[in-house]
């Protein structure tokens, strides 16, 4: 059964976000999508809704940036997120998605405010193994509770300077990856049945869309553009994340 209209109003705009955050600005603001979408429905329907729809632009991504990933980073970081992923499954019953908003949250303020305040150690930094290991875990955590696993993705990657193609074709290969493998557990938490898979398939078209517009926009932003903008919608996220998780420990 579908849900009624105003659920599609809240749908809009949220799937629109996501996909021109993840086809042209590393889906810093993508994490927008999920909060937006409880306005409509209950968090775990949301989320269940959306993984499928998050995996159609992956795979929109994937082909769009095929082969110009670091498969170095796209290696380490995946493999630091599956612990995560797996930590997420085992302790998902006992998890306040409201405490993660918040951890998430700060993580990407305060590196965002490390940036603007030009105090940032990022200009010689090397990706190194047990950061990537680090930040692919938070990640995959995050990721699968919330969908939010942009900002600790983007902790990692922005300092390191990369070519901004590059950088997104790196982010859209470890996001491709990782959002996949949720889906097996969650089948086996019976999230993904057949009424929210019915609701998924009817926001494809949106995801297609947010997607396409993103990739334009991708390739109409300078490189002296880029990074400037990736920390604005990082902290921007970093924002509504702590406004949400404030909201969700008072209530």
């Amino acid at each position: 059964m579908l849900p009624d209209p105003l659920f599609y109003l809240a749908a809009i705009p949220a799937l629109l976000i996501v996909g021109v955050s993840k086809g042209g600005f590393g889906g810093g603001l993508g994490v927008l999508g999920l909060p937006i979408l409880t306005l409509a429905v209950e968090p775990v329907q949301a989320a269940a809704v959306m993984l499928p729809v998050l995996c159609l632009m992956d795979l929109i991504g994937l082909r769009a940036y095929w082969n110009g990933w670091n498969g170095r980073l796209v290696a380490l970081l995946a493999s630091g997120a599956m612990l995560g992923i797996l930590f997420g499954t085992l302790s998902y019953s006992y998890l306040h998605a409201s405490y993660i908003r918040l951890l998430v949250g700060l993580i990407a303020v305060g590196f965002a405010l490390n940036y603007w305040t030009g105090k940032r150690v990022a200009k010689s930094r090397r990706a190194g193994r047990g950061a990537a290991l680090l930040w692919g875990s938070v990640s995959g955590f995050t990721s699968f509770v919330a969908h939010a696993g942009g900002p600790p993705i983007n902790v990692y990657l922005l300092p390191l300077k990369l070519d901004k193609t590059v950088y997104l074709a790196t982010s859209v290969a470890f996001f491709t990856l990782i959002n996949y493998v949720k889906l097996i557990p969650y089948v086996m938490l019976g999230a993904l049945d057949g009424s929210n898979l019915l609701i998924s398939f009817t926001l494809l078209p949106l995801a297609a869309a947010g997607m396409w517009l993103g990739l334009r926009l991708h390739h109409r932003v300078s490189d002296d553009r880029f990074y400037p903008i990736a920390y604005l919608l990082l902290m921007l996220t970093g924002i509504k994340l702590l406004y949400d998780g404030i909201c969700g420990v008072v209530t």
